[in-house]
């Protein structure tokens, strides 16, 4: 079984979060730590956001943080919202179907994936936050981090020339 893109990446952010000492975080900042598409992270902090697994703030000196304790968040539940169909294969256009068994066989099998993840949580996938927190410190800034300059008038005004 394979997670989808969207999966892997809402628990890349959980753990990022989990482990970073402000326990806050930005598109930007995690989409250029991890090289990540920022219009498809977008998409899952949105999704993680209308889960409950995050609070989001919008605007200057915004993000994200966890809206729970990582001891709270099971890792089966964000897998569940993230992948809401959890087929391993094709089984409802397969012409054989009605007599195959298989499609009970697969179903077993996830059941039995969930259950696994159902005694994990977010906290013990990060459970060594200082070696996560020590590699997220080394990790690409984002570009976008740069303060932007102050453009009130009193700074506009002293930096340019007077006339005379």
């Amino acid at each position: 079984m394979q997670l989808t893109r969207h999966t892997d990446y809402a628990l890349r952010v959980l753990i990022h979060l989990a482990a970073v000492p402000s326990g806050r975080a930005t598109i930007p900042e995690i989409a250029d730590a991890y090289g990540l598409s920022r219009n498809h992270l977008m998409k899952v902090v949105y999704s993680l956001g209308q889960g409950g697994f995050i609070r989001t703030q919008r605007g200057r000196g915004g993000g994200f943080a966890l809206a729970a304790d990582p001891a709270d968040i099971r890792i089966s539940a964000v897998v569940r919202h993230s992948e809401p169909d959890m087929a391993m294969a094709d089984c409802a256009s397969c012409a054989i179907r009605p007599a195959c068994g298989l499609s009970g066989i697969l179903a077993q099998a996830v059941g039995a994936f969930l259950t696994v993840l159902d005694g994990y949580s977010l906290a013990d996938a990060a459970r060594n936050r200082a070696g996560l927190a020590a590699l997220i410190a080394a990790l690409p800034s984002p570009a976008s981090a740069d303060p932007e300059p102050d453009l009130s008038p009193a700074c506009a005004s002293a930096s340019l020339p007077r006339p005379d």
